[in-house]
């Protein structure tokens, strides 16, 4: 019963035939690996420990070690596994935060590349590395294409094509197919292009644009904390943070005289302040009910206009990872609302260039630091962002698209900046702290989202009903025209963010 409750689990993961376990070897020394458990229920349809060490034990002798990026807790003690375990955790369904990535690459190069302990009679001489999760596949799968990208010079196709082969049975979907995390793996490539140079800054989030917002949205702001142990909501945008473009604007599009930085900081200009709406009529008047009365209602799939969410705030995140949260909502009956939508996405500022010419231009320098700009913007279509826990099922559309104007904070000099090197071979890796292995604080690790039905609050309220938004013609709809006019606008933004940048550079030069 236990196997078949195994196989059942593994679902489209390939199983090795010998082990009869939900491992897989990516490449000779490299396994990937499902979380074993060594408590009940959870050993009863995960690898169970014993088996899974007394395997490696019988493959490999002495020569291999764990590497384990489990947030939500390992599911066993390290003393079971010999304490032959580094500890590297972040939440599941994320990419990681990037500044674990050079210590990572440096621990396992290490290992593999160590001179070998003695074999035992059946066993392989080389050293091995054992990659897990909770699944053994976005998490282990975007370390394990990352080291054969940055340490073994492979290609970044080439690399998530192994992977999927070897740990995924033929027909069941990619082995990384979450976009934050295959986003993550283009870092990488190009960190390992540029010199492995990486530093971690502060970042602030100045705005976030979004494109066709649907009624009951609510945006935040999400970034690691506690060396990515665990997600925080560091901002979550209210009613009065909103700022709706007015077709009706003037030749200048509202958004346009967004392009300036006042006083290191976006500030509304004149023609904005002349161009929004008031609050009162981003709610439709169905919002007026209460929720016994009068459902709210769910509106078109047609999008409604341009958005600016700027924040009265500094929203200031610890680390160069930032993270956009959306959620839909639509109020029902008897005090509940009903989750319609969620999704996310992660970049990283410090491979984020304002325009792509300046991104190519990185490709093909070695020094990427020296020319790192210290503001941009990231734009992604709601089709590319991230799903519910890992998947592409992001429920209704809540926007089409959206754009978040950063700026990173500090340098070298007031220490803000902080440079991540690789470590050298042979040179000692830190290691993170590791979560509690029975999985006592995994409630805390990610604000969790899920579609459905949700109890009512006057919190939700105040962020998510005030995002409908009015057509001239008095209803939502579509508004093409406003669409293409704050496309024309937002370019005007990064050309300002370019030439402000340019500036900068030839100032320093």
């Amino acid at each position: 019963m236990a196997s078949l409750l195994r196989q059942i689990v593994a679902g489209p993961r390939a199983r090795h035939p010998e082990a009869g376990l939900d491992l897989c070897y990516v490449t000779d020394e490299i396994i990937v690996t499902s979380g074993p458990s060594s408590t009940y229920p959870q050993r009863a349809y995960r690898n169970p420990t014993d088996a899974l060490v007394k395997f490696l034990d019988y493959k490999h002798g002495e020569n291999w070690a764990i590497w384990e990026f489990r947030a939500e807790g390992t599911g066993y003690p390290d003393s079971e596994v010999y304490g032959r375990v580094r500890h590297y955790p972040w939440p599941d369904h994320h990419p990681p935060p990037f500044a674990l990535i050079p210590n990572i690459m440096a621990s396992m190069r290490n290992h593999l590349k160590e001179e070998k302990v003695t074999a035992g009679k059946n066993s392989d001489p080389r050293n091995v590395v054992v990659v897990h999760c909770k699944a053994g596949k976005g998490r282990s799968g975007t370390v394990a294409c990352s080291y054969l990208i940055s340490e073994e010079g492979w290609k970044v196709e080439e690399a998530l094509a192994r992977f999927t082969e070897r740990r995924m049975r033929q027909g069941f979907g990619n082995g990384v197919s979450i976009p934050s995390q295959l986003r993550w793996v283009g870092y990488v490539d190009l960190w390992s292009k540029t010199g492995k140079t990486y530093v971690e800054r502060p970042v602030e989030i100045i705005e976030v644009h979004a494109w066709g917002l649907r009624d009951g949205v609510k945006v935040s702001v999400e970034g690691f904390i506690e060396e990515g142990r665990k997600i925080k909501v560091f901002h979550t945008f209210s009613k009065d943070e909103r700022i709706i473009v007015d077709s009706s604007a003037p030749n200048e599009s509202p958004i346009a005289g967004a392009a300036g930085f006042n006083n290191d900081r976006l500030a509304p200009s004149s023609a904005q302040r002349a161009n929004t709406v008031s609050d009162a009529s981003l709610i439709d008047d169905s919002s007026a009910s209460t929720p016994m009365e009068k459902p709210e209602r769910q509106g078109t799939e047609q999008g409604g206009k341009a958005v600016i969410f700027r924040p009265k705030t500094q929203i200031m995140l610890p680390s160069s990872d930032a993270c956009i949260d959306v959620e839909r909502r639509n109020r029902a009956k008897y005090g509940w609302t009903m989750v319609t939508a969620v999704a996310h996405v992660w970049f990283n500022v410090f491979f984020e260039s304002s325009s792509k010419e300046t991104k190519a231009a990185h490709e093909s320098d070695a020094n990427l630091s020296a020319q790192q700009s210290d503001r941009g913007v990231f734009e992604i279509d709601w089709d590319a962002m991230d799903g519910l826990k890992g998947s592409s099922r992001k429920g209704t559309r809540a926007m089409d698209k959206l754009a978040v104007i950063w700026r990173a904070i500090g340098d070298d000099k007031d220490g803000q900046a902080k440079p991540i090197p690789e470590p050298a071979p042979g040179e000692a890796v830190p290691e993170s702290q590791p979560a509690d292995w029975a999985g006592k604080d995994s409630k805390d690790v990610d604000p969790k989202k899920n579609l459905g039905l949700r109890v009512d609050s006057p919190a939700s309220a105040e962020v998510s009903r005030a995002s409908s938004v009015r057509s001239e013609g008095g209803g939502r709809g579509n508004n093409n025209g406003d669409k293409s006019d704050y496309e024309e606008s937002l370019h005007e933004v990064k050309a300002n963010i370019d030439a402000k940048n340019g500036k900068q550079q030839g100032v320093e030069g």
